[in-house]
């Protein structure tokens, strides 16, 4: 009996040992995110995380390259510090962006996380940011709720309902009163299913049926069929960025094109990286989006020409854009700071930020840390033989919708 009491002491002491291990170590953590950022010194480190390999891959790619563009045009020197950036790749897994910024934060002492490129990876990192007092800064995702998952995220891509109610409205007005809608299914597919279906229904249109198919490799045909019966006017799509193609020819195999099925959406779909790609039947396709490879400005046709030449001729979409304008906010947040290079001084100068993107007037909502932007209605079309998304209505100053509708 007194060998089974000690016996059971020892285990207590062991547990309790155990317990006070663990809770020494989230209190170093802690500690260390907190402090992280504020043991950065000449240096001013960029942890970039991207989708380098695996599904998301091509949005990877294009980030890295427009991050590399913009340091190659604005030199690495920003109100006395030395801009580094420390590229990880987290293929697009939430579990790998939360160890990975965690690391950046702690060991490397970064002083922005940027980069994200799905929903999922962003929210992963959200809590690391608000216990360290570090910025992230989102260069993909496109939920609208991200923002709101820390005071130290700002946004320079875009929200899917930015481009999703524009589309919808412009759909009613134009002889498209039925619809099928096929999204993702996660939080950005999700997202712009409900805002096109509350922005057409609202407008006189009708939703015959909603469909989502799984993130990871879908095969669209059994879906595509799905919509096909209920013979709509179109087909509204959400992909992620990368799988527009294999649904465009997916729809054609299944002789939707030649029914008169017409496809829309935001601009994932005829992704500027993939649409050459596509084929001719992809012509005449309808989406709205913020940024077009052929955008009319001066701004937008140097952008492009440096982006080609610097990668081979690979021709820079959305991803792209967010990502050099994503730099631009960092360098000019950084100079507004007089160099202070704390996380509270950077979200506080990014606030209100407003330049001149390849894809029009862009500012950072002081509210929400969100972009404001244009979005514009584009159709497919053949310039100089390319295939290209060719602007021909504009909507001007797009706050995100969702946040918006929540302060009526």
């Amino acid at each position: 009996m007194l060998r089974s009491i000690r016996s059971r002491d020892s285990k207590s002491r062991a547990s309790k040992s155990r317990t006070s291990m663990i809770a020494a170590v989230s209190a170093f953590t802690l500690a260390a995110l907190a402090t992280a950022p504020a043991l950065a010194q000449d240096t001013f480190k960029i942890g970039l995380i991207l989708p380098m390999t695996g599904p998301q891959a091509s949005t990877g790619k294009q980030i890295d390259a427009a991050v590399k563009l913009y340091m190659q045009q604005h030199g690495t020197t920003v109100a006395g510090k030395t801009i580094e950036v420390l590229l990880k790749d987290d293929g697009a897994v939430p579990d790998n962006t939360k160890r990975l910024a965690q690391e950046l934060i702690v060991n490397d002492k970064v002083n922005v996380i940027a980069g994200f490129g799905v929903t999922p990876a962003a929210m992963a990192a959200a809590p690391l940011a608000t216990q360290s007092k570090t910025v992230e800064l989102v260069m993909a995702a496109g939920t609208s709720i991200i923002t709101e998952a820390s005071p130290y995220i700002a946004r320079t891509s875009f929200t899917l309902a930015q481009s999703t109610v524009p589309m919808a409205e412009w759909a009613a007005k134009n002889g498209l009163k039925k619809a099928v809608t096929m999204v993702s299914d996660y939080a950005p597919g999700i997202d712009a299913e409900n805002s096109f279906k509350a922005a057409f229904t609202k407008a006189g249109g009708e939703v015959l049926q909603s469909v989502r198919f799984p993130l990871a490799n879908p095969d669209f045909s059994p879906f595509l069929q799905r919509a096909a019966d209920a013979k709509p006017d179109a087909i509204f799509v959400f992909v992620p960025s990368g799988q527009g193609g294999a649904f465009v020819k997916q729809f054609i195999e299944r002789g939707l094109d030649k029914a008169g099925v017409k496809i829309i959406g935001p601009g994932d779909v005829t992704d500027d990286d993939l649409i050459n790609n596509m084929g001719d039947a992809i012509a005449g396709t309808i989406t709205a989006h913020f940024y077009s490879a052929d955008h009319d400005s001066a701004a937008n046709k140097a952008f492009v020409a440096a982006f080609k030449k610097a990668n081979g001729g690979m021709r820079p979409n959305f991803m792209a854009v967010s990502g050099y304008d994503g730099m631009n906010l960092i360098y000019e947040a950084l100079k507004n700071t007089g160099g202070k290079a704390d996380g509270d001084s950077l979200i506080a100068a990014m606030k209100g930020l407003a330049w001149e993107s390849p894809r029009g007037p862009v500012s950072i909502d002081p509210d929400t840390r969100d972009i404001i932007q244009n979005v514009y209605i584009r159709k497919v079309e053949k310039v100089g033989g390319e295939l290209y998304n060719v602007e021909f209505a504009t909507i001007p100053n797009v706050r995100d919708p969702v946040k918006a509708a929540k302060k009526q």
